[in-house]
This record gives structure tokens, C-alpha cells and sequence, in this order.
């Protein structure tokens, strides 16, 4: 059993604090370029809590485990929504701004169903990679014109998952005043970098290990222990923000990472390591991540907020959702 334990626990410890240190040496980085701080809120430090899903499903696709693969993905979104939705408005009824609601609430779904409609229909290859890939540097690029246009004070779900991020870790936000040694902030990044691989190889040997030892399918173990796994960080992030009554921010911060996770992860994995989406994953898992999608949106809609009844019915729908697919 140890040896299960041991590279699955360590392999997720390694992919978190690889995560971040990663983020922290690339912030310091581009901070000492010349970077401008919304540029790297929107990109290093918004894509940052999602490296250890992205590190976890290259390195699935690469060695055959696509149920872990896209698992991962599909179980990191689901968890995205009910779970640390649900936690996170139960801490704090979750606001919700107009340009979240408009812009990104919408992509999302798109997102959402784009890809479920397309994994039923085809296998994700490298042209399809590359195109989600770029659908996501568009939206970053036209959510930074939107953060410095002063005609939308409200700002997107990409600025507020960065701004939940520097939130919880402080550490994670630009210098005001770049300094320091540039050697050791490129050190930073490689090191983190470095324990994210391992990390994401530890992780995947574990999970198919737990998967092969105990007679179950990869795909559940993708979407449920590993997701959450992977989802840690955008928890303890929607957490601190609900503790800190900026609820607004944790709306942003889970639909920024379902779009990151679909477009990024997904278009990324398809790009590496394309392959076929597990048949369990495309007609059950795939419908349930479009339908809870539309019931946070639609949760939102009502009031403009999540109420603690809702983020209680939403974690219920967690714990139901686990029930029905762990053997």
C-alpha cells in the first residue's frame, strides 16, 4: 500500500510546491523586464495555480493513461464548480460582477460544450490542440484590453482568479519596486519547474498504480482523486477570498479556471500527446460538466450572487456525483 501512497501523496506535495515556486520565479522574472503587473496577473500568475493540472495531464497523455489525462480535466472542472463553489459560497455567499457574468460566464459554457461536443465526435489532435491553445491567448489578450479600457470598470474572471491567487500568497504579486538578483529568480523557476515534473510523474505512477492495484478504471481515479488533488489550489485561493469578504473574486476565480483548463490544458494535451477521450468520459462525465456549468451560471443569474443554500445544493451535488461514479 506504501508504495502507492508514497508517489501519489508526494507526487501531488512536489506538483503544488513545484507550482508555486514556478509562479514565484517567473513573476520575479518578468517583473525584473519590465513586465507590466496586469500582464503578469493575467498570464503567469492566473495560469500558475493551474500547472499542476496541466503538468498532470501531459504527462497521463504521454505515458497511454488518457483516463487519467482527461480525467483530470473534466474532474478538476465538475470539482471546480460544486465543490470549491460550493465550499467557497457556504464560507461567503460569492458576489458576481456584470463583465464576469457577460464575457467570461459565456466563454466558459462555450468552452465547455466545444469541448464535450467535440469529444464525442472526434479524437483531440494537434491541429484541434493548437486551436484551443490560441482561443485562450485571444481571450487573455482581449480580457487585458477590457482590464485597461475605462469604459468596463467591472473587472473579468481572468483578473480576479490572478487577483484571488496574490490574495492567498501575497508572495505571488509583482515587486512594486523590481530588484534582487536575477540568477536566483531564474534558479526559482527552474527548480519549481523542475518539482512540477516529478511531481506530475509521481502523481500519474501513483494514480495508475492505485488504479491497477485495486481493480479500478483510471478514468475514475482521474476524475475524482486526482482532480481534487489538482484542484487544491484554486480551493485554498476561493477559501482565503470568502474569508476575507471578497467573495467577488471567487466566482472569477472558478470560471477563469474552467476556461483555463478546457482551452490551456486541453488544447495543451491535445497538442503533446493527442488521443482519443475515454467513451465513460464523453457520455456521462462530459454532459455532467455542461450541466453543472449552466447551473452556476444560472445560480449567479439569480441576484447576482451564490447564496449559502445554493453553495450547499452544490456541494451535495459533489458528494452525489462521487457516489454514483466510485466503484
Amino acid at each position: 500500500m506504501l508504495d502507492i501512497l508514497i508517489p501519489l501523496v508526494g507526487g501531488l506535495v512536489l506538483l503544488i510546491a513545484g507550482g508555486d515556486l514556478l509562479v514565484r520565479g517567473a513573476v520575479r522574472v518578468a517583473a525584473t523586464l519590465g513586465v507590466s503587473p496586469l500582464v503578469i496577473g493575467l498570464t503567469l500568475v492566473g495560469f500558475g495555480t493551474s500547472t499542476p493540472e496541466l503538468v498532470t495531464s501531459v504527462q497521463a497523455a504521454l505515458t497511454d493513461a488518457p483516463g487519467i489525462a482527461y480525467g483530470n480535466i473534466v474532474g478538476s472542472n465538475i470539482a471546480n464548480v460544486l465543490l470549491i463553489g460550493g465550499v467557497a459560497s457556504i464560507v461567503f455567499p460569492i458576489a458576481v460582477t456584470s463583465s464576469a457574468l457577460r464575457r467570461d460566464a459565456f466563454v466558459m459554457l462555450a468552452a465547455t460544450v466545444a469541448f464535450a461536443g467535440l469529444a464525442a465526435t472526434m479524437s483531440p489532435s494537434r491541429p484541434l490542440g493548437a486551436v484551443f491553445v490560441a482561443a485562450l491567448a485571444l481571450y487573455i489578450y482581449r480580457a487585458f484590453r477590457q482590464e485597461r479600457s475605462p469604459a468596463h470598470p467591472d473587472h473579468g474572471a481572468v483578473y480576479d482568479k490572478s487577483r484571488a491567487t496574490q490574495d492567498a500568497d501575497p508572495a505571488l504579486s509583482p515587486p512594486t519596486a523590481p530588484g534582487g538578483s536575477m540568477a536566483v529568480s531564474v534558479l526559482l523557476a527552474v527548480a519549481g519547474l523542475a518539482l512540477v515534473v516529478l511531481g506530475g510523474k509521481l502523481l500519474v505512477e501513483g494514480a495508475v498504480a492505485l488504479a491497477r492495484g485495486f481493480g479500478m478504471s483510471e478514468t475514475v481515479i482521474g476524475l475524482t482523486i486526482v482532480a481534487i488533488g489538482t484542484s487544491m489550489p484554486e480551493l485554498v485561493t476561493s477559501i482565503v477570498a470568502g474569508l476575507k469578504r471578497q467573495s467577488d473574486v471567487a466566482f472569477g476565480n472558478i470560471v477563469g479556471s474552467n476556461i483555463y483548463n478546457i482551452l490551456g490544458i486541453g488544447g495543451a494535451t491535445a497538442l503533446i500527446a493527442p488521443g482519443a477521450v475515454p467513451p465513460e468520459i464523453v457520455r456521462f462525465d462530459n454532459l455532467v460538466m455542461v450541466g453543472v456549468s449552466f447551473v452556476l451560471v444560472g445560480f449567479a443569474y439569480s441576484g447576482m450572487r451564490i447564496a449559502r443554500w445554493e453553495g450547499g445544493l452544490l456541494l451535495a451535488g459533489y458528494g452525489g456525483y462521487v457516489f454514483y461514479i466510485w466503484p
